[in-house]
């Protein structure tokens, strides 16, 4: 359902726990105009989410922290016992997103210890659910910020630089909010109290919904970056400058986005130029500076590779032709992640058998990534996915329906059990 999820109601669940969850999010940086949601970090949609993850965590009387990075953590039991079973995702949204990306993993994995609670199971190790601070990148134009700072892959001196379109940089956005932008940075002692991290998230794409099944169990994370593209030219009147006097950026950015289309489409892959930028960006006048921002995906690196060199070879030629310069930059980038295969079996095994579910669950790749993927070279991680009808996600269109997410929390609910009861 895409406006919400009414009941959760199996194996004796508190159905109006998981609803009144939902019902307090849902208006929160939602959009009158768009119907999606702009919950961008540091802001005060950001604000509002994280006051709801603290009053949900100490209402169910578990320990509430923030960490060094902004990430929010609620505890069952003293995480400094070590191998702690963490579950979670995040609150914050790309521009006009959907309800269900991020928010969907943070409502079922309170409703999941709900379910366990109610089932009186006894747990032999810590249990923790996360809230990890910006990870759609929308602001500053990185994903997964809260996670990478954490996991070291980020450098403090990489975050201080990082800067949103009105020219405020991350510690400036961090301390306006009320954080300390001075302490940010690795913090190993933290993820060495981690046993395991399961991750749910809605699917984002087709497969499960093709296939029947409500919840799927990710096996990869394809590689995948982001690649700046500046085109510049000479800027002009549009009325009085004759086409062959022109230096146009604007044609050499448009033959590069369908030569991206074509290359992703010889390998299998994907590409996107989402993003642009134009100078001086007026009705009437040559464009200056072009300023693409490419995204791109493939099933593996080498095929990733073949696209990203196809595109730059394409964005040159073009320039060229057009008496325009042209820079390159990779922005960011995650190599292809594979998913702990022993975490991954277990909870093939726990949901094959376990009391909510008892079902085969199908093992499928995904191209989008996650803070799942970022802790996977410091901690065992597992992914999760809830089917998503449309296949349709960063736009208000992404949905899941009532039993696919009773089904899914359920799927939690039974690995958490499997993972960390006495």
């Amino acid at each position: 359902m895409a406006g919400g999820v009414r009941a959760v109601s199996a194996s004796g669940c508190d159905a109006p726990s998981f609803n009144e969850m939902w019902r307090q999010l849902l208006p929160i940086g939602r959009s009158s105009v768009s119907g999606g949601y702009r919950r961008f970090a540091w802001g005060g949609a950001d604000a509002d989410c994280r006051g709801w993850f603290e009053e949900q965590a100490r209402g169910r009387g578990l320990t509430y922290e923030v960490d060094r990075n902004g990430n929010q953590w609620a505890w069952l039991g003293d995480p400094a016992d070590g191998d702690a079973v963490v579950t979670g995702s995040h609150l914050d949204s790309v521009p006009d997103g959907g309800a269900f990306d991020g928010p969907l993993g943070v409502v079922s994995a309170f409703a999941a210890l709900d379910e366990l609670r109610q089932r009186g199971v006894r747990f032999g190790k810590p249990l923790g659910i996360v809230n990890f601070g910006d990870e759609e990148g929308a602001r500053f134009g990185l994903a997964c910020v809260g996670s990478r700072l954490t996991a070291g892959v980020l450098t403090v001196e990489q975050a201080h630089r990082l800067t949103d379109g009105d020219g405020i940089t991350l510690p400036q956005a961090m301390e306006a909010a009320g954080y300390d932008p001075d302490a940010i940075g690795p913090d190993p002692e933290r993820l060495d109290r981690i046993g395991a991290f399961v991750e749910l998230h809605v699917e984002q794409g087709r497969a499960l919904d093709l296939s029947g099944d409500h919840v799927g169990i990710a096996s990869a994370i394809w590689p995948h970056g982001r690649w700046r593209f500046d085109f510049r030219g000479e800027a002009n009147h549009a009325g009085t400058t004759r086409l062959a006097d022109r230096r146009d950026p604007m044609l050499s950015y448009a033959g590069t986005v369908i030569a991206a289309r074509r290359e992703a489409e010889l390998a299998g892959a994907v590409a996107t130029f989402g993003k642009i930028a134009v100078e001086p960006n007026g009705v009437n006048a040559i464009p200056s500076l072009v300023r693409g921002w490419l995204d791109s995906r493939a099933a593996d690196q080498k095929s990733l590779d073949t696209v990203v060199d196809g595109v730059r070879e394409a964005a040159r030629a073009h320039a060229r032709e057009h008496g325009v310069t042209l820079d390159v930059e990779r922005e960011s980038f995650t190599p292809v992640v594979e998913f702990d295969h022993a975490l991954r079996d277990e909870l093939a095994r726990i949901l094959g058998t376990g009391t909510g579910t008892g079902i085969e669950v199908p093992v499928l790749g995904t191209g989008a990534g996650h803070d799942a993927g970022i802790l996977s070279g410091r901690v065992p991680t597992a992914m999760l996915f809830v089917r998503n009808p449309t296949g349709v996600s960063h736009s208000p269109a992404e949905s899941a329906t009532e039993d696919d997410c009773v089904a899914g929390v359920l799927a939690l609910a039974d690995v958490l059990e499997g993972l960390a009861r006495t």
